[in-house]
């Protein structure tokens, strides 16, 4: 799949790569996987990951294209750990998608659609509601399939699970094809 970025982010990008002394994977969330895999017509000023890896290369990623970095400065967009802001399926890693820029050290992986639209379950914002109708319209996703990937995967270990299996059912099945 051709990935088309709108400006400024195939040259941030590009300047954050020439940067990295090490091959660095982050595991992308948000809108910028949304604008990116799925032509979302939104725009984002940061790059959200839950992870990194290597671990260590989150100061030099923070340094080199955090919120208050020179690139972040003159390009005015930036990358952000999200870590911690939200829930996530326990297997998520395992359907990682990449997101082929052709870049040398960087490597952005996104979550499967799924598992990105779950991970807006527990925050639940209007915003978060749109982009589960958009990810859901767009891309033609069964809702017996997001359900039973929450069952499995989030149910057992998340705090409020009735009140996210109520939301699950009674607002978000509507977004979705009905097989």
């Amino acid at each position: 799949m051709k990935i088309a970025l709108p400006k400024p982010w195939p040259r941030f990008l590009q300047e954050v790569d020439s940067l990295l002394n090490q091959d660095v994977n982050l595991h992308c969330i948000g809108g910028f996987v949304l604008v990116a895999l799925y032509g979302a017509p939104i725009a984002t000023a940061d790059l959200d990951y839950i992870s990194v890896r290597p671990c260590e290369a989150a100061k030099q990623i923070e340094e080199i294209a955090g919120q208050e970095s020179q690139l972040a400065g003159k390009y005015k967009v930036f990358i952000h750990s999200a870590g911690g802001v939200g829930d996530f399926p326990e297997d998520y890693e395992d359907r990682l998608q990449e997101i082929k820029l052709g870049l040398r050290n960087l490597h952005l992986w996104a979550l499967d659609p799924y598992d990105l639209v779950l991970s807006k379950l527990s925050r639940n914002s209007p915003k978060d509601r749109e982009a589960v109708k958009f990810m859901a319209q767009k891309l033609n996703l069964r809702f017996d399939l997001l359900y039973a990937r929450w069952e499995k995967e989030m149910k057992p270990w998340i705090a409020r699970s009735d009140w996210h299996d109520n939301t699950l059912k009674i607002v978000w099945k509507s977004y979705f094809a009905t097989a």
